[in-house]
């Protein structure tokens, strides 16, 4: 595995421990992924950069598991050197073991047109990365993932947690098609164990939602309600190039603001078609994240 220390690869490593498969993980700061070791997962020390570390990695494995990924560049972390070079590192890395299947984790929206942000562009090369290796293989590409501890639904519900006002950007009938990690981590399981699951499959959530639809089900879990403000996209766009946050909404780069108005939805969602789960409905996970503050709102 990689990304197994992440948001989604914790999940998923705990999936695959309860089912009894025995997992390697690359940890790029071993001494921080200690409690792995205590759950006997196999830690191998390096990045993605490492050959070596690659090849220690994948020597023996029936089946890779990439979950790595970023939403956002730092200076040593770029969209290129993640998304494109480090997954045809770890595919060729892979070959050279032998490996017999590899399960990868893109995002819905990924394409390779020139309007697409570069998150959305160099998901897509991966995904051709993949297809290309000669590897049987399994492409995930989920829309929103929800559930305690993601950071963009944090966000709302830290704003109205904390503010009276809520800001949304533009009309806020962008649509979003929130899956349940609990269902992601089950993807990626049923991908490993069964043989008839290949391709690239869209996994989206039980409904298709607006943002002001997903607020509406975080405010009703908290128990609150709050006045909405529209902010023009025009002004949502130049804070975004600037850099700078707007009132009450943490920093979003322009590439986040694109994908967010351009909506996140599937009419291919084979979460129950080809894998046979039935979605967990936003209200019930919206209850989950909101329940540690239901009954003790910021504002009321």
């Amino acid at each position: 595995m990689t990304g197994a220390t992440g948001y989604v690869g914790s999940a998923v490593l705990s999936k695959l421990l309860r089912r009894d498969h025995e997992v390697r993980a690359l940890a790029r700061q071993p001494e921080r992924a200690e409690r792995l070791r205590d759950l006997g997962v196999e830690l191998v020390a390096g990045d993605l950069g490492s050959r070596t570390a690659l090849a220690a990695l994948v020597k023996g494995a029936d089946a890779v598991v990439h979950l790595v990924g970023i939403i956002a560049e730092t200076a040593l972390q770029t969209f290129e050197a993640v998304h494109v070079r480090g997954t045809e590192a770890l595919l060729d890395a892979a070959r050279e073991a032998g490996v017999g299947l590899f399960v990868h984790m893109s995002a819905l929206g990924a394409r390779g047109d020139a309007g697409a942000t570069r998150y959305h562009r160099t998901k897509w090369r991966s995904e051709e990365a993949v297809c290309g290796s000669g590897l049987a293989h399994v492409i995930v590409r989920p829309s929103l993932i929800a559930g305690p501890g993601n950071a963009p639904i944090g966000m709302m519900v830290n704003m109205i947690r904390f503010s009276p006002v809520v800001p949304v950007i533009g009309d806020g009938r962008y649509e979003m098609q929130p899956v349940w990690i609990g269902d992601v981590a089950e993807v990626v399981a049923l991908a490993l164990e069964r043989p008839e699951i290949r391709g690239s499959l869209d996994i989206g959530g039980a409904e298709r939602l607006t943002y002001h639809q997903m607020l509406d089900h975080l405010e009703a879990a908290l128990g609150v309600q709050r006045r909405r403000v529209r902010v023009p996209v025009g002004i949502a766009r130049f804070a975004a190039g600037a850099g700078t946050a707007l009132p009450n909404l943490a920093p979003i780069t322009p590439d986040q603001l694109q994908m967010l108005l351009e909506g996140n939805t599937t009419v291919n969602n084979a979460l129950e078609s080809r894998f046979g789960v039935r979605p967990r409905p936003f209200a019930e996970v919206a209850r989950e994240i909101c329940a540690p503050y239901a009954t003790r709102p910021a504002v009321s």
